[in-house]
């Protein structure tokens, strides 16, 4: 990591220390007493510390995907517990790309994307030239001809692309660790890349969750527990629609049963993996029907908010890269890939993980995405609810504590 890359105000430089998401699971370990550090040097002591935490004999940690702290301060009425809990909360920078399967990497590890290899919604797979979805972990072979191929199993096993010990592995070995979670997760690519280690108890809806946590809860030890709806509603209504408020309220309610319910002792930690901000579908630029976008591009990977442009072989990426800049104009900030990993926005970027990386790569700014009608469908392209990118709205997540 050399040089800094001069963003705009508006735009948030990831960080992989105890003010950013990497740091929770860390310091919830050390809430619990145990000493345990991660490859980028993030100790439990230090994270537990440095987000003021109590020790605590059961700490619970709840990620809502999709719920950035900005999302929850301008949707607050539809969440009076969390938001009780606000003027108390710590803002977290996440990571980048600010999306699912990077952040939850991040979060079960205590590292940074450049480490544990999950870049982004899809990336390049290097030995196929494949592109691999890695929420689903499975892959696309000729992403441009979907009628060809339909998508089959990610044939890398997760723990080859990710290698780095999750902080749920290490505490499992002094306490007892218990993930509650849909059948459809359990024992998933994603889960054995990013979060594997826990006991995993399938639960279907969140409120069968929330009950096998206080299940769990009458041993000491750790729980993590994951409610994907409300960035689901999101992506489907949009993070300003009344369905994310319903969302949001039902989450709440159960958020604040588990509270109550919890024996005395617990510690409860709401944070998010990324926010979202609604898109804008007169500032999406199609790479299909832009030649000066489409051409010596070999294949696109990320989301339509942080996009990884794979050039083709003996391509000139300064010369991609300006005339990407050119075309997107305020719509994005475009870098090389090279200078974002010298930047750090990957954190620290393993040798076998450097190849993933886009030789190009497009953040998005205000409400743009960018899209390629040869890849994405329609519904991914006219999504409301997206993210991905720097902006503060997607970049920063709560940490909001309860219990203790």
């Amino acid at each position: 990591m050399t040089a800094a890359i001069d963003l705009p105000d508006s735009l948030v430089t990831p960080t992989y220390g105890a003010d950013s998401l990497a740091a929770v699971l860390p310091a919830a370990a050390g809430a619990l007493g145990l000493d345990l550090s991660t490859a980028t040097g993030l100790r439990s002591a230090d994270a537990t510390a440095a987000l003021g935490l109590p020790a605590a004999r059961r700490v619970v940690v709840v990620l809502v995907d999709g719920l950035g702290l900005h999302n929850l301060a301008e949707r607050g009425g539809h969440a009076p517990f969390l938001r009780g809990l606000l003027p108390e909360a710590r803002s977290l920078t996440t990571c980048f790309p600010s999306t699912t399967a990077s952040a939850l990497a991040t979060l079960g590890t205590g590292t940074s994307p450049g480490l544990t290899g999950l870049l982004g919604y899809t990336q390049r797979n290097p030995d196929t030239g494949g592109l691999a979805t890695m929420v689903s972990w499975t892959e696309q072979s000729d992403p441009y001809r979907p009628g060809t191929k339909t998508s089959a199993p990610l044939a890398v096993d997760p723990t080859v692309l990710q290698r780095q010990p999750t902080v749920l592995e290490q505490a499992g070995a002094a306490v007892s660790v218990v993930s509650p979670g849909p059948r459809k997760f359990a024992g998933s690519g994603m889960t054995r890349a990013g979060l594997r280690g826990p006991r995993y108890v399938v639960a279907e809806t969140f409120a069968d969750r929330v009950d096998a946590t206080l299940t769990a809860l009458r041993d000491d030890g750790l729980v993590y527990l994951y409610q994907g709806e409300v960035d689901k509603v999101g992506h489907q209504h949009g993070p300003d629609s009344w369905q994310w408020g319903d969302a949001l309220e039902d989450t709440d309610a159960e958020l604040r049963r588990l509270v109550r319910s919890a024996p005395r002792g617990t510690l409860v930690l709401v944070t998010a993996d990324h926010g979202q901000v609604t898109s804008d579908l007169e500032a999406q630029h199609d790479v299909a029907t832009n030649p000066a976008l489409a051409a010596d591009v070999a294949l696109l990977g990320g989301e339509p908010r942080m996009t990884h442009v794979y050039t083709t072989p003996g391509a000139d990426v300064g010369r991609v890269a300006e005339r990407w800049a050119s075309e997107l104009g305020d719509d994005a900030v475009v870098v090389t890939g090279q200078a974002a990993v010298e930047a750090g926005w990957f954190g620290p970027v393993a040798d076998h993980v450097r190849p993933i990386v886009g030789d190009v790569l497009a953040a998005a700014r205000g409400r743009a995405t960018v899209v390629d009608s040869r890849l994405h469908p329609a519904a991914a392209r006219h999504m409301p609810g997206v993210h991905g990118s720097l902006t503060e709205t997607e970049m920063v997540v709560p940490l909001l504590v309860a219990g203790g």
